[in-house]
């Protein structure tokens, strides 16, 4: 009897797990359209590193097309962190390994209304392949007085991106 009902317990559990983890973040939808205007749905969060992957319809093509994958920097470099504390972006890839945005959501940093917060340092991401440098002063902006903040977001948003291509997205012939 005991046994029984410990494993409806262990049974109720993990379904409630499961559920949970199936429970969409409504500002998913809206990151998403940002970073991919012509998607159509994004999956559910899945694999390790975690990310999302955008579907949508290809010009002249019918069905869902998987169109790139979305990632948080936090959840693929964890240990990644600021003069203040890990800088949440939230960034988009196409399956080439290009990304095509990143976005700022949360950050503690000191000079990040100078350094991180303005739409110019994301828009410079934009079109970038992970193949590229990523080196603050020559191809990512640095920023005087800003530039633990910025080093550390430009390694967040590199290594993140490297290491999603690396495992999910097809190298190039």
């Amino acid at each position: 009897m005991r046994i029984a009902v410990h494993s409806m317990l262990v049974v109720l559990a993990m379904s409630a797990l499961l559920a949970g983890q199936s429970t969409r973040d409504p500002r998913i939808d809206a990151l998403t359209k940002r970073l991919f205007p012509e998607s159509t749905r994004v999956g559910p969060k899945e694999g390790l590193p975690p990310h999302f992957k955008v579907f949508g319809n290809t010009a002249g093509g019918a069905g869902d097309t998987l169109l790139g994958l979305e990632f948080w920097t936090t959840e693929v470099q964890p240990l990644e962190r600021g003069y203040d504390g890990p800088i949440k972006m939230f960034v988009g890839m196409d399956m080439r390994g290009v990304l095509k945005g990143v976005v700022v959501v949360e950050h503690h940093e000191p000079y990040g209304s100078f350094s991180v917060d303005p739409p110019e340092f994301a828009a410079q991401f934009a079109g970038k392949s992970v193949r590229d440098p990523f080196k603050v002063g020559e191809d990512v902006d640095a920023v005087s007085r800003a530039s633990i903040t910025i080093l550390s977001a430009t390694r967040a948003i590199r290594n993140s991106a490297r290491r999603i291509a690396s495992q999910y997205v097809a190298p190039s012939p």
